[in-house]
């Protein structure tokens, strides 16, 4: 497994068949300078119509108004697309994918946690995106069921991310145009029918709640976000920053609008309130209502909408091969491709069956597991900004799966056990609502985990050294046997570190 990469003869020199391994990728393997594509591959990946049901959450679900909805949207979007663009900072400049940047906080043996809540999550959404691409495809003609779109859509997924990282790169560059004519087409034939129509004052907890969903919708990418950096050729930390960042940002607030713009006009048009569903959930339907004012035009552009869902599944199902990889080191040794073949074929029949049988059962299912990407986070940016103080000389890349020179890990996990604590009470799901949001405080648990964690996280390494403050007089986290959790498993690992802030 030394090479990262493998790849197949000459004449599929730049549509490559990688067999990609988990090692980090060194210095002398990331040479790609298109550090546009981290832009491109994230605009495509947010630019589409499962973006857009999150954003209609606010007045569809939550009985919030089209202003209301639209301040909530700009503000959280504004803010919380900076968390994924700094992992993908992490990738870029450590050439680590997200799984393996998680073990320099939660160790080889902890980063199984996320590893695993990863895979099944993946499994789960793209389930349910699929199933999201067939509703679309069944809306256009009566003809069409779900299983064509579901088909199709998981086929396209399956060749790109078979290909691998170059072919993933060079289809997100070019498949969010089609869905930017789309979303234009959308507006220009429904802005005549906008309006927005009175509701009742805002509940505080109705304002949380959909402030949740947005965050959650962005910050879901963390765990995917670092390995689409992997092999371009270091840059400054800030020009990474931007092109991820605006690439989420750009693509996400106008989706997010979009969704909360027609759900909350749906009312006053008939054709999109039937399209929507008497559920508000059919996001698929009403795209194709607010279309078919256009005529064939219109029906070509739904089917366009649901044919570049594979935008955003094939990074996913990508993610779920390398992450499946992490969970064990035997696993590394089969090439990820066979992960992703494996999967399309489990998701197809799912799929359909679940179209039919138990999409909303899917969906509250992945609305509570989901809330597992927020002490994640929060733990992995707590580690490289205020553990080890955003220096990158700390990082030993080469010790990615030595457990005797990575973290042992129960900080991390520790931090992650009691956020759990004060998720489950603030949660407000179909299945079970806590004691705090019965309180009307709405769902808060994505923001509870996420602070909770950092601080947590934060506390028990901070308590090593017998009461030292954090990094200690030198900068450098205490002897004591928390700060070993925390950082590195032995002194002469800790002198490296001390060493390493020198330099930087």
């Amino acid at each position: 497994m030394g090479a990262p990469t493998k790849s197949c003869p000459d004449g599929f020199s730049h549509f490559l068949l990688t067999i990609t391994r988990i090692t980090p990728i060194p210095l002398e393997g990331r040479t790609d300078k298109r550090l546009y594509q981290m832009f491109l591959v994230w605009l495509s990946a947010n630019l589409n119509v499962l973006t857009m049901s999150r954003g209609s959450a606010g007045p569809a679900f939550f009985s919030l108004g089209l202003k209301d909805s639209l301040i909530i949207i700009l503000a959280v979007d504004l803010v919380t697309c900076a968390v994924p663009a700094i992992f993908g900072v992490l990738g870029s400049r450590l050439g680590t994918r997200a799984m393996v940047q998680a073990r320099f906080s939660w160790g080889l043996y902890g980063a199984r946690i996320p590893s695993l809540l990863n895979v099944f999550s993946a499994m789960g959404f793209l389930i349910l995106n699929a199933i999201v691409a067939g509703q679309m495809l069944a809306s256009v003609s009566t003809h069409l069921n779900d299983t064509v779109g579901i088909v199709v859509t998981s086929v396209i997924s399956l060749i790109v991310s078979f290909m691998g990282y170059r072919a993933l790169h060079l289809y997100e560059s070019l498949v969010w145009i089609p869905n930017l004519v789309a979303f234009i087409t959308m507006l220009v034939v429904g802005a005549q029918h906008v309006v927005d129509l009175p509701k009742a004052a805002s509940a505080p907890s109705a304002v949380l709640s959909f402030a949740s969903v947005v965050f959650a919708s962005v910050l879901s990418w963390c765990a995917s976000t670092p390995d689409y950096g992997v092999y371009h050729a270091p840059a400054p930390t800030w020009r990474i920053f931007i092109f991820v960042y605006l690439g989420f940002f750009i693509a996400s607030l106008p989706a997010h609008v979009l969704g909360a713009v027609f759900a909350a006009s749906a009312p006053a048009v008939p054709a999109w309130q039937a399209g929507l569903g008497d559920s508000n959930s059919n996001i698929g339907g009403l795209i194709g209502a607010v279309l078919a004012t256009a005529g064939g035009f219109g029906k070509f552009m739904t089917v366009v909408i649901a044919l570049t869902i594979p935008s955003v599944v094939s990074p996913t199902m990508y993610s779920f091969g390398t992450c499946f990889m992490a969970v064990q080191p035997f696993l590394a040794i089969i090439p990820r491709y066979c992960y992703v073949v494996l999967f399309t074929a489990i998701l197809i029949p799912v799929a359909i069956v679940g179209s039919s049988k138990s999409y909303n059962t899917l969906v509250d299912i992945l609305s509570i597991v989901g809330y597992w990407s927020a002490p994640f986070a929060a733990i992995v940016l707590a580690e490289h900004a205020l553990i080890r103080r955003g220096r990158w000389a700390s990082y030993a890349t080469a010790d990615w799966a030595s457990p005797r020179r990575l973290p042992l890990g129960l900080a991390a996990v520790l931090a992650f056990c009691g956020s759990a604590a004060l998720i489950v009470p603030c949660m407000d799901q179909v299945w079970y609502t806590g004691s705090f949001a019965k309180r009307g405080t709405g769902d808060i648990a994505m923001f509870t985990g996420f602070v909770s964690a950092a601080v947590l996280y934060v506390l028990v390494c901070s308590a090593a050294g017998d009461g030292a403050p954090m990094g200690g007089a030198d900068g450098v986290a205490g002897e004591g046997m928390i700060g070993n959790w925390c950082l590195k498993s032995s002194l002469e690992d800790r002198n490296a570190l001390r060493d390493a802030q020198v330099v930087s």
